[in-house]
């Protein structure tokens, strides 16, 4: 038995086919599922009651848990209990153009990350394809809106979970799925490159973000184990090829450290990198945590380092801060659930 929830249409169709059905009951099938949201087979009254049995002998409507939430000024944060009692976060940001969800694709990461909470707990598994699709159904449903925008930048590394993140968003962009944009979709990834390559032959016209976090290799490595595996050199080289094949402007994700990467010195250094690249960056304040030691830069120190890339033409965004108050950190809501805090 599947999991409805991580089947896309293709592959829907495919199995209507291989059972002798024309391919169009697929989109059916999609209507009344992501459409109509409904959890039962049996309430398909368009399809044939041959159809409906073959459904409930091949596929089940899977579910997940609310374990908490927390909510704050213009955000909310969810922390959901999957099947085999594992846990994740996902976080609803509303923007004056839209409402943002950050969605997790692993149960822990095994990036090792020094600033990032999430690390502190290890992988224990990926997200299944359904583990992505189910947290925006629950929420829209428990808060009465509609999700507009989708960021993978929550607990886990994307890329180490590619086919079931690529499968999620085949969902999640078809127009009998949940019609969300290809625009309005976006990927993070701290550096894999072999994915990041494999990723620029995608066929949807979904954003890519790069977490750098730092402008030389020396800083990179004593704060994120993967630039021990992957240089900055090498990710800037597939970027660039990115943008060639795709004509797309990738995001740089610049998490301000204090006393770490935040000096005037690394704004010149990251605005060099960076220079005649069709990108943008963004510097994030950080989410400061009770286990781990990183603190967040001023508010000056964030508005002059702005200032250096601004000067030396690089597009460059502030990103709100949102939720002080619900462990906004990534994975503090879990570690904090986990750990009995």
């Amino acid at each position: 038995m599947i999991n409805i929830y991580k089947v896309t249409k293709k592959q829907l169709e495919d199995f209507f086919i291989d059972n002798s059905y024309k391919s169009f009951k697929a989109k059916q099938v999609f209507d009344w599922i992501y459409k109509k949201r409904v959890s039962n087979f049996s309430a398909m009254h368009n399809l044939s009651k041959e159809v409906i049995k073959l459904l409930e002998e091949n596929f089940y409507f899977g579910n997940i848990e609310i374990l908490a939430k927390n909510e704050d000024v213009d955000v909310c944060k969810y922390l959901f209990k999957l099947s085999d009692n594992n846990k994740v976060e996902a976080v609803l940001m509303y923007h004056d153009y839209g409402n943002s969800l950050c969605i997790s694709t692993q149960v822990g990461c095994n990036m090792g990350c020094k600033f990032c909470e999430s690390g502190r707990l290890k992988k224990v598994r990926n997200l299944e394809t359904s583990e992505m699709v189910l947290p925006i159904l629950k929420i829209e449903n428990d808060l009465n809106i509609k999700i507009s925008h989708i960021v993978l930048m929550g607990i886990g590394e994307p890329f180490d979970n590619y086919d079931n993140v690529i499968s999620f968003i085949d969902i999640i962009n078809d127009p009998y799925g949940l019609s969300i944009g290809s625009r309005h979709i976006t990927v993070s990834t701290c550096g894999i490159i072999p994915k990041i390559r494999k990723f620029t032959s995608y066929d949807k016209q979904v954003n890519l973000a790069i977490s750098l976090h730092a402008p030389n290799n020396a800083i990179r490595s004593q704060i994120m184990n993967i630039n021990n595996a992957y240089k900055i050199e090498e990710i800037i080289a597939a970027v660039k090829d990115y943008i060639k094949v795709t004509n797309r402007r990738v995001t740089f994700e610049y998490i301000m450290l204090k006393g770490v990467n935040d000096s005037k010195q690394c704004a010149f250094e990251l605005a060099s990198l960076l220079k005649g690249i069709n990108c943008y960056v963004n510097l994030i304040p950080y989410n400061e945590t009770s286990h781990i030691e990183f603190k967040k830069s001023s508010k000056n120190v964030i508005l002059d380092f702005f200032d250096v890339l601004k000067k030396n033409n690089i597009n460059v965004t502030i990103r709100r801060e949102f939720g002080g108050k619900v462990n906004a950190a990534c994975g503090q809501l879990r570690a904090n659930f986990e750990e009995g805090q």
